[in-house]
């Protein structure tokens, strides 16, 4: 699994830098007629289109940046298509919203979609679909979309390409900073500094959000190599390239991950001292006794977060198993006294621990 930002493949002006292109394709294609299954993840499409258009810089309406994904993805899958094409190579484009990600059956769909796309040999290249995207269009440049559709496949390896060749301990303009080479998953990064890295002007991403998108993709058990887009080939190549984020011992489950990572919450449950005990030390099912308020609007199944009504701070996230306008009346109430006043069918637990998942 290969992801590429903007910066990695275009012109500071915003078109598409051909070279750029063409080195990662040959890459890319080599990697897959070796008999790899190979997935892409490409940003560009706004910054593809900006020459197109005489835009001068990355539009900040969302209007004008739906106008130039319309126009520059397009062009950006025709580049690949072609380029992939001298390695005898067919690729499929697939443009993904937060949205089917977040919803557990567009979850699966997207599943669906790229593993007969990779039993068929072809190369599936993914991108946001920022043409309609609204919020999303703002999702951090593609990175932790990234993360969450390699867990999806299952990668052996993520490879987050940027314009800087590996995470330093500050910027790394400053000859004082040094390379990080390892990151284990007990790693403190606290005091590194990722906030000012990449200036490029066509991309939305940063260090922030690949170091956010490591920490997913190595907990679901994959490892992640993050390097600068011409040294692709020595990363995949297992070279002392870059920094590697050694992926965790121990994978949860697919549905655990996918609630954790790849859910929006839709409310806040807050929890008074004894039930965040129950959840967090003894991992028990959440009941409304312990609940003193409720934020947000959802249905029966959406997932919520579950917060410590003390610090406000989250514990928790499962799907909730009653709608936000029924829980009121049932906060710190004990189950055999709703089901004795309201019925059997509010005997039962607001999140069960099946569906929850420490944060």
């Amino acid at each position: 699994m290969v992801k590429v930002g903007s910066s990695s493949l275009t012109t500071a002006a915003g078109g598409i830098d051909d070279l750029r292109v063409d080195a990662l394709v040959d890459v890319l294609g080599k990697l897959a007629t070796q008999g790899r299954e190979v997935v892409l993840v490409s940003s560009g499409a706004i910054a593809a289109g900006l020459a197109p258009l005489k835009l001068r810089r990355r539009p900040r309406d969302l209007a004008t940046q739906q106008a130039a994904a319309s126009v520059g993805q397009g062009l950006l899958i025709a580049r690949y298509a072609a380029g992939l094409a001298r390695h005898g190579l067919t690729v499929g484009q697939v443009l993904l919203t937060v949205d089917d990600v977040t919803r557990r059956k567009h979850y699966r769909n997207a599943y669906r979609t790229l593993r007969k796309l990779l039993d068929l040999g072809a190369l599936p290249i993914v991108n946001e679909n920022d043409t309609v995207a609204t919020e999303e269009i703002r999702f951090g440049d593609n990175d932790r979309l990234a993360a969450l559709v390699a867990a999806l496949v299952q990668a052996d390896l993520l490879v987050l390409l940027s314009d800087v060749d590996a995470l330093y301990t500050g910027n790394p303009a400053d000859p004082a900073s040094q390379r990080v080479p390892l990151v284990s998953p007990d790693t403190d990064l606290s005091h590194i500094s990722v906030g000012s890295v990449g200036s490029s002007g066509v991309g939305t991403g940063g260090m922030v959000t690949k170091v956010e998108a490591a920490r997913i993709a190595t907990g679901f058990g994959i490892p992640v190599v993050l390097t600068a887009a011409p040294l692709a080939a020595a990363a995949l190549d297992g070279d002392d390239v870059g920094t590697l984020f050694h992926a965790a011992e121990h994978r949860p489950t697919a549905r655990l991950f996918w609630l954790a990572h790849a859910t929006s919450p839709r409310g806040r449950l807050h929890l008074d001292p004894g039930a965040v005990t129950a959840v967090v030390a003894r991992r028990k099912s959440l009941l409304p006794a312990g609940i003193t308020a409720v934020d947000g609007s959802f249905a029966a199944g959406d997932a919520v977060d579950l917060v410590d009504a003390g610090s406000g701070a989250p514990i928790a996230r499962g799907l909730v198993n009653y709608d936000a306008v029924e829980l009121p009346a049932l906060l710190g109430r004990s189950t055999p006294e709703l089901a004795a006043s309201l019925g059997p069918g509010y005997e039962r637990e607001v999140v069960h621990r099946d569906d929850l998942v420490l944060l």
